[in-house]
Order: structure tokens, then C-alpha cells, then sequence
């Protein structure tokens, strides 16, 4: 999966220079799109943390220079995130509707939608923290709606000491070892990772 998540980035650079000269490319989003819906009722927004090349450049490069502040709490709340979707999808239908010769000017608005959101994400990310779009991102909203909660994080508490090293680590600010469900958890393994009791694990109910 490393070698996976190293080469996502790539897509960046493919969809936002080579979008410009060719359009079509601005599909590779829908697909991008279809992808992330299909796999959530299994694995929730484990295309979140494994799979997105903003996320991913984010966790490589802006982590870097990122001021890692506490992500808002605006950023958690669910009527504002379905506010943003709703806001995007709409932006999207308004620009397709004007459209004429709409297969190639449908690819440019998605090129157009992918860029201004890459601006915004890498704004965020270095002056909050880098995963702090995500808790807002109208994909992972949608993979939010579509989870069937097959694939969460659970906790052992009787091996868990609640040293806190979990939520320290998690890039989505989550307080990993409550035990409840976490729709936001992206799957990144970073608890599981460091715990060092092994309290941590994937439910597959």
C-alpha cells in the first residue's frame, strides 16, 4: 500500500497542467468519484487515508510547512459539510448547464473544480493542519452517507492503558480510543501503528 499511496500524487500535477491542454482528463475525477462511492459501504473513507492524491500530498509534503493547529470545530459540524456539498454540486450543475459541445467542456469544468479545490486544500492545509479539509470534503461527506459501518476502528479496553499516543497521531484530530463509532476515521492506520498494546484493531462485522 506505500508504493500506492507514493505514486496517488502524480494525479495532481496530470489532472491540473495536462487538464489545461486536455480536457478529457477532468475525468479521471468522475471516476475518481464513482471509486470512492463504491468502496464506502464496505470500508467507509478508506479511500480517504490509502487513496487520495491531495490527502496523500498533503501527509508527504505540506505536513511539512503545515502550522498543525487544532482542526475548528465548524470543520465537524454536519450541516455546514452538507451546506459545502450541496454548494459544490450545484457550482458543478450550473457550470454543465451552460455548457455547450458538453462531453470536452464537462471534462475543463471538473479540471476548473479540481484546481480551485487543490488551491483551497493546500491554503488549509498549511495554515490549519493537513488533513483539515477532509473533515470537510464533499467526498468524504458522500462516503460518510454510503458507510455501513462494516469497517471501523474498535478498541480493547482491557488492553488499552489510555496513553493517548492514538489521538496524537491521528491526522483527523479523532479521539481514537473512545469506544464509538467514527465515521471520519480515514483509515490510515497511524493508531493501530503506534499503539503499544496492540488495542487497536479493523472490525469486519
Amino acid at each position: 500500500m506505500l508504493r500506492i499511496r507514493l505514486i496517488c500524487p502524480i494525479i495532481i500535477p496530470v489532472v491540473v497542467i495536462g487538464g489545461l491542454i486536455y480536457p478529457i482528463l477532468g475525468y479521471l475525477l468522475l471516476l475518481d468519484m464513482l471509486l470512492l462511492i463504491g468502496i464506502s459501504p464496505s470500508k467507509g473513507r478508506w479511500f480517504c487515508g490509502n487513496l487520495c492524491s491531495r490527502g496523500i500530498f498533503n501527509d508527504l509534503v505540506l505536513s511539512k510547512i503545515s502550522r498543525k493547529i487544532k482542526i475548528p470545530k465548524l470543520f465537524y459540524n454536519s450541516g455546514f459539510r452538507i451546506a459545502l456539498l450541496i454548494i459544490m454540486m450545484g457550482f458543478m450543475v450550473f457550470r454543465i448547464i451552460g455548457s455547450e459541445g458538453v462531453f470536452v467542456k464537462l471534462g475543463g469544468i471538473f479540471v476548473g473544480i479540481y484546481i480551485m479545490q487543490t488551491l483551497i486544500i493546500s491554503v488549509i492545509a498549511i495554515f490549519v493542519s493537513p488533513r483539515a479539509w477532509c473533515q470537510i470534503c464533499p467526498a468524504g461527506t458522500l462516503q460518510r452517507l454510503f458507510d455501513l459501518k462494516k469497517n471501523t476502528i474498535v478498541v480493547d479496553k482491557e488492553k488499552c492503558i489510555d496513553c493517548g499516543l492514538c489521538s496524537k497521531v491521528c491526522p483527523m484530530h479523532l479521539k481514537v480510543n473512545e469506544i464509538k463509532y467514527k465515521p471520519d476515521c480515514i483509515k490510515c492506520g497511524r493508531c493501530i501503528d503506534v499503539c503499544p498494546k496492540n488495542a487497536l484493531k479493523y472490525s469486519r462485522q
